[in-house]
């Protein structure tokens, strides 16, 4: 899959929490509020949510489901799981070089021993 543009993913943006919320299945909003609560111990104020519910609904990366009461359920839509599984894949790409270069710079900060010389007490 070709990237036209390069955008840095967060992994506490609350658009990214949804759509990480939603690819385990449907949920309304105060569902999505205490899973993500679970999963990430983040706690969305529901100015929070539910304006990122909206632009994602805007966008086509989530769908709204019928709802017998006044809690409106959402899933998640084919063009959000590729959009969350671009921004997984990202994230994924730039933790790893993350901890690639943490541990060349532990490597590096790491006190040297000096090397011990046969018959010389330590």
């Amino acid at each position: 899959m070709a990237r036209t543009t390069t955008k840095t993913h967060r992994p506490n943006d609350p658009p990214m929490l949804i759509l990480t919320s939603l690819a385990g299945g449907p949920k309304h909003g105060h569902a999505l509020s205490k899973d993500i609560e679970a999963f990430a111990g983040v706690v969305l104020g529901p100015g929070a949510l539910y304006g990122a519910i909206t632009r994602l609904e805007e966008r086509g990366l989530i769908e709204p489901l019928e709802s017998d009461d006044r809690r409106r359920p959402y899933r998640i839509s084919a063009a959000g799981s590729a959009y969350l599984s671009e921004a997984v894949d990202e994230m994924q790409r730039l933790a790893d070089e993350g901890a690639r270069r943490l541990a060349v710079a532990n490597q590096v900060s790491a006190p040297r021993r000096a090397p011990r010389i046969a018959g010389n007490p330590a």
